[in-house]
């Protein structure tokens, strides 16, 4: 099983059992005008949610087999996604009157610095309507304490058909302009076989005010921030919630 669908497998066990956002997303989504695109999708926690809530959602992921995975998702629970393999930095879409754009899980962390972080603000924007709003989620997973400190948090686990999932993450270490999460992931078959590799996630360092003024420099507006608390195994978050102009 492992290998076969290696980036599926990963994201639903250390990102699928997440669900402390997606009562705010739903308030959000509810208070917008317009149809809703999620950046970074992954394999559809979110979009599947809102979808099935009756929002008409775009979902956008750069990887193709993460996109495979939630539309045979959608399928199956019936709710109508539109799915598209995109990078959210050079996206463009046949419609561009979106009342919102959202960006769960620090994923605007993940492009790369200033510039990569610029151009994905300007596509955000040009598919927005006049009013409409992104809001994307932003984390430190120091949460203000030092990085020789700071504690790895508790591993990921997840059972399925058979196999059982394992990702620890082992180190969290200060990068140049970010911050480096190292993790294990483990892979037990129902033999008994054990497989394992190591994999490393680089998020930028970005404090929301940061995050506002470049969004003010692409056409938007901050308003009022939002907040997700932190849980028993995941980090809280600061939600920037940015205007079209």
């Amino acid at each position: 099983m492992v290998g076969l669908a290696d980036a599926v497998i990963w994201h639903d066990v250390e990102c699928g059992g997440y669900d402390a956002d997606l009562a705010l997303w739903q308030e959000v989504a509810d208070a917008c005008d317009g149809p809703v695109a999620e950046l970074g999708c992954g394999t559809g926690r979110v979009a599947l949610d809102l979808a099935a809530r009756g929002h008409s959602v775009t979902a956008l992921d750069s990887d193709a087999s993460l996109i495979a995975a939630l539309e045979e998702r959608a399928r199956i629970q019936g709710c109508a996604v539109e799915a598209l393999v995109a990078d959210a930095r050079s996206f463009r879409l046949p419609h561009r009157d979106f009342g919102l754009f959202i960006a769960p899980m620090q994923v605007v962390q993940l492009m790369g610095g200033p510039e990569r972080r610029s151009a994905m603000l300007a596509c955000v924007r040009s598919h927005l309507r006049g009013g409409g709003v992104f809001a994307a989620a932003l984390a430190d997973p120091f949460e203000g304490v030092p990085a020789e400190d700071a504690g790895p948090p508790l591993p990921d686990l997840r059972e399925q058909d058979g196999w059982v999932f394992s990702s620890t993450p082992v180190a969290v270490r200060s990068e140049a302009g970010g911050t480096a999460i190292d993790r294990l992931r483990q892979a037990v078959s129902p033999n008994g076989e054990l497989d394992e590799s190591m994999t490393s996630i680089v998020l930028d360092r970005l404090e929301a005010d940061e995050l506002e003024r470049e969004a003010t420099a692409a056409g938007f507006r901050p308003r009022a921030r939002r907040t997700v608390p932190a849980t028993g195994d995941y980090v809280g978050s600061v939600v920037v919630v940015l205007e079209a102009v």
